[in-house]
């Protein structure tokens, strides 16, 4: 069966496009040559951070273009990098205290609780509560609820107070992971096992793989506590 086309909106200029394309399949369906904000290209690094609307709707949706398919009447705008802010700082001479966020990221007290970067977020991140814990100095709640963060910027990108959430939920995860997770044994196992080629074959194998095959064992993964 034939794919229905719908009309899109890519930065202003209309394009006819099948419907069943993401938007950064569309993108290049259209003749864009997508450069920067590609990524990984399959879902999941954040370097494709969209904003839309669709025409007769007033809600501004935010999405990763790689993830996310057309609609009929949707009006497009990347945006691939949002400055968020950076501080710099030596994991091996800092504490994981409170008064460590407070001088780092200051800004995350401002926060008005208006829950703009929770509903922004496209992986569904409860973003405003990590950032409460990171307020309060709970890194291991914070480092937890931020997991899954793909640092797009989308959250901050809609924060009136200016927080960068990914970089604040990047220093949890660090302090966390440094200070106050024990010794993973079986990492350090692991990275031996690598080092004398045990899963060479198993790397051949998933080599060989179609990408439907690889997104059937993705999204069917054990992931372990």
């Amino acid at each position: 069966m034939d794919n229905k086309m719908v009309n899109i909106y890519l930065f202003g200029k209309k394009y006819e496009v099948p419907d069943n394309l993401t938007i950064m399949t569309a993108m290049e369906y259209a003749g864009y040559q997508l450069k920067r904000g590609c990524g990984c290209r399959n879902g999941f690094c954040g370097a494709c951070a969209t904003i839309y609307r669709i025409a007769g709707q007033q809600e501004l949706k935010m999405c990763l273009a790689c993830q996310t398919k057309v609609e009929d009447n949707m009006y497009v705008a990347t945006l691939p990098f949002f400055p968020l802010v950076k501080q710099i700082y030596d994991i091996e001479k800092v504490k994981p205290e409170q008064q460590l966020m407070m001088q780092l990221y200051p800004e995350i007290y401002a926060c008005i609780g208006c829950n703009a970067c929770t509903k922004a977020c496209p992986q569904g991140l409860n973003t405003m509560q990590y950032i409460a814990y990171a307020q309060r100095g709970d890194f291991a709640k914070c480092a937890e609820l931020s997991f899954d963060c793909v640092m797009c910027g989308i959250c901050s990108s809609r924060c009136p107070a200016g927080i960068s959430h990914p970089q604040v939920a990047m220093l949890a995860r660090r302090l966390n992971g440094r200070y106050l997770e024990p010794e993973s044994g079986h990492l350090e196992k692991r990275v031996k096992e690598i080092w004398n080629g045990d899963y060479e074959q198993a790397m051949k194998d998933l080599m060989s793989k179609s990408d439907d095959e690889l997104k059937e064992l993705y999204n069917n993964r054990v992931i372990e506590k």
